[in-house]
Parts: C-alpha cells; structure tokens; sequence
C-alpha cells in the first residue's frame, strides 16, 4: 500500500430534496468532495468532505482548488510524508484534509474496516410551524421510531422561544428535544432564549453565539437552566481542552470532517469524557459516505443520537448499497465495505482529477470536466 497506485478526487453538487433551513441561511444541495486512494493490489480507500460556508471558513471553490494541489502530490509520496502532508493541510482547510485523511485511513486498514452489525439510533429534525403542523409532524417522527427530536432555532428570540413551547406541547414527556442556534444569537439574544425556556424534556440548546465568541457562551451558558453544547466552536482538541477550562458547555458534538481521520475522531470523544463532559457525534449536512463513516465511530464509542443524518436529506445515494435506515436508527451491516456508486457520482460531478503514481509506471493529471 505505499506507494500508491493513483489518487481521484470529485466535485460534486449533491441536490437536497428540499431546502435545509439554517440560521445563516437555507442549504439546497451539497457542495462535496470526494476523495478514492487506490494502491497497487486494488484496494481502495473513500473519504468525504461537504463543506458548508457559514459552519467552515472554507470555500468549496478554494477546497476544490487545494484538493486538486493535494491529489497531484500526494500519490507518489511515502506512507508517513503522504500523512504528514494531510495533517499540515489540516491547519487551514480541515474539511479538505479529511476527504484525504480518511481516504488514505481507510486504504490502510484494508480488511480490518468491516464492523459487527450495529444499530445508530439518530435525530429526528422537526421543522413544521404552527401548532397543529409541530403535533402532526412529532407524531409522526415519532412513528418512525425517533426518541430525540431537533429543532432549529436562533432567528427570532420570541418566536423561537413560542416554538419550542408548541414542541414540547406536542411531546408530552415522549422524546428528548434538542434545540440548535447555529451561531445565530448574540450573547444578550441567547441569554434572553434560555431564560424563556422551560426545562422539561429538553437534552440540550446547541451552539448559541459565533464559533469564535466564547464571552457570548460563557454568559449564555451562566445564564442557562438547560445544558449547553458547542459545535461550530469545536475543530481540534485544543478547542474541547477550552470548552472543559471555561465551563461553558456541557456536550461537545464533533464531526468527522474536522478531526481528519477516524481515529482522531475517536481519540477526541474519549477525551470528551475524561474531561467531564458528554459527547454528541453526527453531521447533518454529509453524503451517506460521511454519515456511514461517522456511524462506525458511533456505534463503538457514542451512546446518544446521532447526528448523521444528511444523507436522509438528498435524494441521491453515492454509495454502491443504500444505508439501511429503519425504526429512526442507521443499520450498519456486517462485513460491508463501501464502494462509490459510478453512475451517481458522475451525475452529481462537475469537475474531477485523477492522479497516477510512479508505481503504475506512469505519472498523470487530467481534469475532466462533466
């Protein structure tokens, strides 16, 4: 597996089945890059990463541009400089590395990757207004089998507040709510939500104020009668060792397309908890190869929902098989191993390179444009 038989990297626009509303706007597709290591026996590695200017810094146009840059070099590099590599592109574009780090991850472990059958229990997002609309719909999410309902807030505190009412009016007591901001408060907006609600049945309120503005959420979270939780503010362990010296929250969810590989991921939740605090794993804007990827982890290391849900948002799977979902939870399946499903990629793909190593006795780089 060192070197490498080639590196291909896709662009892709994956469309959503409908618009994903967040606090900094509305999401209609995913913006994605996809990322096959292949080594000279025929093995192959996947990763992913779906960036979402307004949660990242990074730009799908700037990533595309340095994944093309990473591609190229990459392929005839050694299996410790290829690593090293993928780690010093993670300092500025995260996202990036790990669509590279869990490629490359993923070729390396080989026929160790298949997990036991697993079950993922995830959340169910609610996002009807109006009263008899909020009750319809939680019924229903919770006929599909959810027991943790998500509700997007940070908009308008009073409306947001009056929301949250009919949600839990709609619960009954029958499943946990979970409330996410996405930065959308400010800290006197957030300090103002928190002191309108109403503990009862809520697990926790998400991210409140901007990524960068630990003031805002120390304030909130001083504030707060729910626990807190930091997601945007969240991209390496230097930011989790913060959030356990300031106090400020209370869960800390992580996602795979900010920790670069796998195991870092899974390095990440275990300190977590040794520092006190409640981990929450899960993407909701990622491909069913982010959202497989992230599962794997979970179903090791998490005992809450799970959050890897985007892939319930598109109507295209880029996987060969379709994630089971069934009863509100992801089944894993023994022994599988993912495969890129040709015709949907293409479908989806506006611009891909494929990168041939010295050891397939040739070196190349060709764009193709779909």
């Amino acid at each position: 597996m060192d070197p490498l038989d080639s590196i291909a990297a896709y662009r892709l626009e994956v469309p959503l089945t409908k618009p994903y509303r967040l606090a900094f706007g509305a999401v209609e597709r995913y913006d994605s890059i996809v990322v096959a290591a292949t080594d000279g026996e025929g093995r192959s590695g996947l990763g992913e990463a779906t960036v979402l200017t307004g949660y990242t810094d990074e730009t799908i146009d700037d990533a595309w541009r340095v994944a093309r840059e990473v591609a190229a070099h990459l392929v005839d590099e050694t299996r410790e400089a290829r690593r090293a590599s993928v780690w010093r592109l993670a300092a500025t574009h995260p996202f990036t590395a790990t669509a590279f780090g869990t490629a490359l991850e993923t070729l390396e472990e080989g026929d160790r990757l298949p997990s036991p059958p697993a079950t993922v229990a995830l959340v169910g997002l609610l996002d009807a207004r109006g009263e008899e609309a909020v009750a319809a719909q939680f019924d229903a999410l919770l006929a599909a089998g959810y027991r943790t309902i998500k509700v997007k807030v940070g908009f308008d505190v009073d409306l947001d507040a009056r929301f949250v009412r009919a949600v839990q009016r709609a619960g009954r007591g029958r499943a946990r709510i979970r409330i996410d901001a996405n930065q959308g408060y400010t800290a006197e907006q957030g300090v103002a939500f928190v002191r309108a609600l109403d503990p009862r049945d809520i697990e926790l309120f998400e991210q409140p104020c901007a990524a960068g503005d630990w003031d805002a959420h120390l304030r909130v979270a001083r504030a707060a009668n729910v626990p807190l939780m930091l997601d945007e503010s969240i991209y390496g362990m230097a930011d989790i060792e913060k959030t356990a010296a300031l106090e400020c929250a209370q869960f800390i969810k992580v996602k795979l397309m900010k920790f670069v590989t796998l195991e870092s991921l899974a390095a990440a939740i275990r300190r977590i908890r040794a520092l006190g605090m409640q981990p929450v794993l899960g993407n909701g804007v990622a491909c069913d190869l982010g959202c497989w990827q992230e599962a794997r982890i979970a179903a090791e290391h998490i005992d809450n929902a799970g959050e890897m849900n985007g892939f319930l948002k598109t109507g295209t799977a880029l996987l060969d098989r379709r994630l089971v979902f069934e009863a509100g939870a992801i089944r894993l399946e023994s022994g599988y191993l993912p495969r890129l499903d040709v015709d949907s990629v293409q479908r989806c793909c506006v611009d891909s390179i494929t990168c041939t190593g010295r050891a397939a006795g040739r070196r190349s780089a060709r764009r193709q444009p779909a």
